[in-house]
């Protein structure tokens, strides 16, 4: 049994991957990806993303600034943890920088204590080291700068 591979010509691809970019915000790599998926070849992906790009389908400027708000308001991730993520993602730096700058710092320091408070009275430890070092981690692990983290953990757990 021969498994038929689907092949899609260029229009079908694009149209494919401008109803996948208006679906959600997507950044280049993953467009590459999924049109690598799709057996398209190198010159047909190049042409996509110009004309995805030309058509503000593709934007990753908008795309760092939803990620960043998104995963902020959502997910509290810290701007250490955001900048990592979008790194992975081969997004430039001056965009990385533009979507982080977008974070009032009043709100992100609010985020932080209000995430911090709760994750603290969850921690069942009895002993205050071991609790300080799963808040710590916590923390750590949701991007947070380590700065905030060790002066907030000393600060709830005495």
């Amino acid at each position: 049994m021969k498994l038929s591979k689907i092949t899609y010509t260029v229009q079908e691809a694009t149209k494919k991957l401008e109803h996948y970019c208006a679906y959600q915000e997507r950044c280049h790599q993953e467009v590459r990806q999924k049109l690598t998926n799709m057996n398209m070849i190198p010159e047909a992906i190049d042409m996509i993303i110009v004309h995805l790009l030309e058509h503000n389908f593709l934007n990753e400027e908008r795309f760092a600034k939803a990620f960043v708000s998104g995963k902020f308001k959502i997910k509290h991730w810290g701007r250490r943890r955001l900048t990592y993520e979008l790194k992975k993602k081969d997004v430039v730096k001056v965009n990385i920088n533009q979507a982080l700058s977008e974070i009032e710092n009043e709100e992100y320091i609010e985020v932080f204590n209000d995430l911090a408070e709760k994750k603290a009275n969850s921690i069942k430890e009895t002993n205050k080291f071991k609790k300080r070092k799963k808040l710590i981690d916590f923390l750590i692990y949701k991007g947070w700068e380590s700065d905030l983290v060790y002066e907030k953990a000393n600060e709830l757990i005495q």
